[in-house]
């Protein structure tokens, strides 16, 4: 049988509560690898809550990296956390409509993820 197709999506958002300093933009930074860490495990834990209390699949929300962006107010962070989708034939196909919506409800409707709170208008699922 075929591999299941991957498909690459990203999660965009924006944390009102860290503020961007240019030790975001390196990944050889403290606070960088600190950060990333964090985002990372929070970014897994909303994989699993999906995973576990959604209609998406095993299959979906496989984060790999974060990339802290410079929004338009410097006390926020913007965050790019790049996941991806496998297509298994028996499961629903990805739909990023879903994935914003379970989303939205696991935080609060786009306000709180874990400590760091949240720019409600900010969460972007693109793919």
């Amino acid at each position: 049988p075929l591999a299941p197709a991957v498909k690459n999506f990203t999660l965009n958002f924006t944390i009102t509560n860290l503020q961007f300093n240019a030790d975001l933009q390196n990944p050889n930074s403290r606070r960088f690898k600190s950060t990333e860490k964090v985002m990372y495990h929070y970014v897994s834990l909303a994989n699993n809550a999906l995973l576990g209390h959604s209609s998406l699949s095993n299959s979906h929300l496989l984060p790999s990296l974060a990339h802290f962006a410079y929004p338009h107010n410097r006390d926020d962070t913007g965050i790019d956390a790049m996941c991806s989708s496998r297509d298994e034939p028996s499961d629903p196909k990805f739909n990023r409509t879903t994935v914003y919506h379970e989303l939205s409800k696991m935080t609060n409707g786009i306000t709180q993820l874990g400590h760091y709170s949240l720019n409600s208008q900010s969460l972007y699922v693109n793919g």
